[in-house]
């Protein structure tokens, strides 16, 4: 962008997610390149990490699905654009790309999308509000497996697709940046036992997301001893989080299990575990916390499908297990616990030097800068 741009991004709440996350780290790139970065939307626990970045936060009630509250949020969006002289508006989430679609047509201002989940079209309805998200003047996929999606559900907007692989903040996931006793009172915290293997899945308390998979695989471990620790909100799923706890005890692993809430020092909860664990029954759009966990040097094992197959070369930095089938997952954790310890210091150091080369996070900021250039030098609206 050859002038200061103003660009206003759209997310329901800054909660613990990949797309809040990829909010905040353009709003980064964005304040650093000299231009000005809004987030609107409602609150959320990430709104400081926000701030830090240089955003300006914009309240707005986004996180609805109403079609009565869309349109409503669709007139605020628009007075925010009137009001800060918005450039481009970019939407990371069906209900406020809605609003801001409306908004930017009435407005004739650019308007930019990221396709960050599957997305699932069971019902016609469901693909009328997804489409929302190829509706952008580029249409950003964050990976290859969700771009074939979206050529194959919606072949016209080929065209105007980028493929924007998330990215890592290599500095911060970092085993040498990890000082001081910050994995020590996590790990005093969490209960764990010196010497005992530490299983981690990282990502929030939802069916989908395989926690009970890898609590029916922890059964069949031939690693008895090994803890899992479950990190992740419940964002009010009680009853999924007490058939997790009814499931482990049924099994009898329930005193090897761990059930932690969102941890802001991510990188010094990586740095406790000896396999980190994406066991989604369902294909991932990315997968952020697999190339996280490879950035600290930790050995993975994730199911095969989705955007685990560009995050990992099976064998080679990490493993992949069927979907949904325990009893490999068990054995694949098994294989990766039974490597001697400087073989698996070995293999955490040639990852980390894998995913910095392909998923820096800088590659991912740059890409969307260039991006946005594109979208403001382009004549083409809609």
């Amino acid at each position: 962008m050859n002038k200061p741009a103003t660009i206003l991004q759209l997310v329901p709440k800054l909660d613990t997610g990949g797309a809040e996350r990829v909010a905040i780290e353009i709003a980064d790139a964005l304040t650093k390149a000299g231009h000005r970065a809004l987030i609107a939307c409602d609150g959320g626990v990430l709104t400081q990490a926000a701030l830090r970045a240089g955003a300006e936060i914009l309240p707005l009630p986004l996180d609805t699905k109403s079609p009565i509250s869309l349109r409503g949020n669709a007139w605020r969006i628009g007075r925010l654009i009137k009001e800060y002289e918005v450039d481009i508006v970019h939407a990371h989430s069906r209900g406020p790309a809605w609003s801001g679609y409306w908004a930017t047509r009435k407005g004739n201002v650019k308007f930019v999308t990221t396709y960050h989940g599957v997305y699932k079209e069971n019902a016609p309805f469901k693909r009328r509000y997804n489409e929302v998200m190829t509706k952008g003047h580029r249409v950003i996929a964050v990976s290859q497996f969700i771009a074939g999606l979206i050529k194959e559900r919606y072949p016209e907007a080929q065209a105007r697709l980028r493929v924007i692989p998330g990215g890592v903040d290599t500095a911060k996931f970092d085993p040498a940046a990890v000082l001081g006793d910050r994995s020590a009172r996590l790990a005093q915290s969490w209960r764990l036992r010196l010497g005992a293997p530490t299983l981690m899945l990282p990502g929030r308390l939802t069916g989908w997301k395989g926690q009970k998979l890898l609590i029916s695989a922890m059964a069949l471990s031939k690693h008895q001893d090994a803890i899992v620790v479950l990190l992740g909100g419940d964002q009010g799923r009680k009853t999924y989080v007490q058939e997790l706890i009814e499931h482990a005890g049924r099994l009898g692993v329930a005193e090897r299990l761990r059930l932690v809430e969102n941890v802001e020092d991510m990188p010094a909860a990586m740095m406790l575990a000896d396999v980190v664990v994406n066991a989604s029954t369902e294909p991932e759009a990315f997968g952020r916390t697999i190339v996280e966990a490879q950035a600290m040097g930790r050995m993975v094992i994730a199911a095969d499908h989705g955007g685990a197959r560009e995050t990992i070369r099976d064998g080679e930095t990490g493993l992949l297990f069927p979907p949904g089938d325990a009893a490999a997952l068990a054995s694949g954790i098994d294989k990766l616990l039974d490597l001697p310890l400087d073989l698996r210091i070995t293999w955490g150091r040639y990852i980390r030097t894998m995913v910095t080369q392909h998923y820096a996070i800088a590659a991912m900021q740059d890409a969307v800068l260039n991006v946005y250039a594109e979208v403001l030098e382009s004549e083409r609206l809609f």
